[in-house]
């Protein structure tokens, strides 16, 4: 799976870009296609100002599927499996055939319209092994995340445009970015609204720390959670029926 969004619906973290020049890559939006040219019998979604994403299920792990679907505007690439379904089905009111897909969606149109409990505890709430990426075409707005494990691993980086791009292809990665690219950090999450979070530690910063290849060459950053720093308490002193879900 792959996506690829502009800078101003995913700002990359600063730690992403690598101050190696990478003259090969595929430029823009060529990465889609060289994406398609790999795998054969892909889909490919144009998402206008937003972007673009690619979902192929061939050659995948039949004990890590890869889905995709699309609800309301909001388009979701998932891979992995999701443990907890059916206590999830219940709690977002989902009929019985929904899949782990319709869930990610659902949840997030929960989060996005009532806010009714912070974005980590949404995360943490999805028990098992999966990396998603949701984009939702209505509001421009972006919601990744990846299992405490690291399970599933995907990967992002900053192409020449400054866009984020996400794969599960570390080589499509590296074609469209070059140096400056990491694995996506484990128990973390990445909104639109408010960047790279970690849903295990919500209340810590995270710190980008340098990868250095086998050639001494620092290839973008991961990112840790800093246990010696705490953010500020931002909850908002309002009414129940305000939407709290931007705070986060």
């Amino acid at each position: 799976m792959l996506a690829v969004f502009e800078k101003s619906v995913a700002k990359s973290p600063e730690g992403l870009k690598s101050p190696q020049s990478d003259p090969d890559l595929v430029e823009d939006g060529s990465i889609i296609d060289h994406f398609a040219d790999l795998h054969s019998g892909s889909v490919t979604i144009n998402l206008g100002s937003g972007g673009a994403l690619a979902f192929s299920s061939a050659k995948q792990n039949p004990l890590s599927p890869r889905l995709f679907g699309v609800v309301d505007d909001m388009f979701c690439l998932f891979q992995g499996h999701i443990d907890n379904v059916a206590s999830l089905k219940q709690q977002y009111g989902l009929n019985k055939t929904a899949n782990e897909v319709v869930i990610v969606i659902e949840a997030y149109r929960t989060l996005r319209d009532r806010g009714p409990y912070p974005a980590d505890q949404v995360v943490r709430g999805l028990h098992g092994s999966f990396a998603f990426i949701l984009f939702d075409s209505s509001t421009k707005a972006t919601f990744i995340a990846v299992d405490a494990d690291g399970s599933v691993p995907i990967y992002w980086g900053t192409n020449s445009k400054e866009d984020l791009v996400l794969s599960d292809d570390v080589d499509i990665i590296k074609k469209g970015c070059g140096k400056s690219y990491a694995p996506f950090p484990k128990g973390c999450f990445f909104t639109t609204s408010g960047g790279l979070q970690s849903f295990e530690h919500p209340l810590n910063e995270l710190k980008p720390v340098p990868r250095v290849d086998s050639q001494g060459q620092v290839c973008g950053a991961t990112f840790k959670v800093d246990a010696e720093s705490k953010k500020a308490s931002g909850m908002p002193r309002v009414g129940s029926a305000a939407n709290w879900s931007s705070n986060y």
